[in-house]
C-alpha cells in the first residue's frame, strides 16, 4: 500500500493554511531585507549602527570594548542554538505521544479530529522549523567567531597603516557582524513562526489566525515601533534641530 500523500492526509483548507504560513514567512523575510530609505526595517537601521561601531573601533587604542560586545552577541547566539535543540527534543517526544494527544484533542469542543498520519506530518513540519532555527543560530555563532578574528585583524591606532587600509579592515569586520546578525534574526524569526505553527495542531483556521497575528507583531516591531522611530529621528537633521 503506497504511503499517504499530503493531499490524502490533509484537507484543502489545511493545505491552504500551510501555503499561507509558508508564503507569509518568505514574504516577511523578503520585506525586512529589501526595504530601504525611510521604510527601512529596525534590523536595517541596526546594521547601519554596526557600521558606525566598526568606524569607531578604528579610533580606539584599546579594543576590549569591541571584543566584549562581540562576545556578548556570540553568547546570546549560543543560548538560542541550545534552546532550539531542546525544543527539537521536545518535538521528538511529542511525536511518540500521538495517540494520547489525538485522544485529548478529540475530546475538546474546538479540537479538530486528525488522523495519525496527519499528526505525524505536522510534528515533522515543526521539527523542520526547529532544525532550520538551529542551523541559523549555529552559523551565526560561527560568523560571530569570524567577526572576533576580523576585529583582531584591524590594525591598531598609530601602527603606521594608511587610513584607507584601516577603513577596509573595519568594513570587513562590520560586514561579518551584519551577516551574523542576519542569520541570528532568521533563527529568531523561525522561533516566532513556530509559535504560529502550533495553531495547526488545533485547526487550519487557527494556523491562519496565529500566522497573521505573529507577523503583525513582528511587522510592527520592525517598521512601526517607537525604538525604530527614535533611531531614525537621530539620523534626521530636522529632528536633531528640534532637540533642546
Amino acid at each position: 500500500m503506497p504511503p499517504p500523500s499530503l493531499a490524502t492526509a490533509f484537507s484543502p483548507l489545511d493545505l491552504a493554511a500551510l501555503g499561507f504560513f509558508v508564503a507569509v514567512w518568505i514574504g516577511y523575510g523578503f520585506a525586512v531585507g529589501r526595504m530601504r530609505g525611510r521604510r527601512v526595517s529596525l534590523s536595517g537601521v541596526m546594521n547601519g549602527q554596526r557600521e558606525v561601531w566598526a568606524r569607531q573601533m578604528i579610533l580606539r587604542d584599546n579594543r576590549v570594548v569591541d571584543t566584549t560586545i562581540n562576545a556578548s552577541l556570540q553568547n546570546g547566539t549560543a543560548f538560542f542554538a541550545s534552546t532550539s535543540l531542546i525544543a527539537l527534543g521536545g518535538v521528538l517526544t511529542l511525536s511518540r505521544s500521538g495517540d494520547d494527544v489525538l485522544t485529548l484533542f478529540g475530546a475538546l469542543p474546538f479540537g479538530a479530529v486528525a488522523s495519525r498520519t496527519a499528526w505525524e506530518l505536522k510534528v515533522a513540519g515543526l521539527a523542520v522549523v526547529f532544525v532550520y532555527a538551529f542551523f541559523k543560530f549555529a552559523w551565526a555563532y560561527r560568523l560571530f567567531n569570524y567577526g572576533a578574528i576580523l576585529i583582531g585583524a584591524v590594525p591598531p591606532k598609530g601602527a603606521g597603516v594608511s587610513a584607507g587600509e584601516m577603513e577596509r579592515a573595519a568594513r570587513r569586520a562590520a560586514a561579518m557582524n551584519i551577516a551574523a546578525g542576519s542569520h541570528f534574526a532568521r533563527g529568531q524569526r523561525a522561533f516566532f513562526f513556530a509559535l504560529a505553527y502550533l495553531g495547526w495542531f488545533v485547526g487550519a483556521w487557527l494556523l491562519i489566525l496565529a500566522t497573521a497575528g505573529v507577523v503583525a507583531v513582528m511587522w510592527r516591531r520592525q517598521f512601526a515601533s517607537e525604538i525604530r522611530e527614535a533611531l531614525l529621528a537621530e539620523d534626521d537633521p530636522l529632528a536633531r534641530a528640534r532637540l533642546p
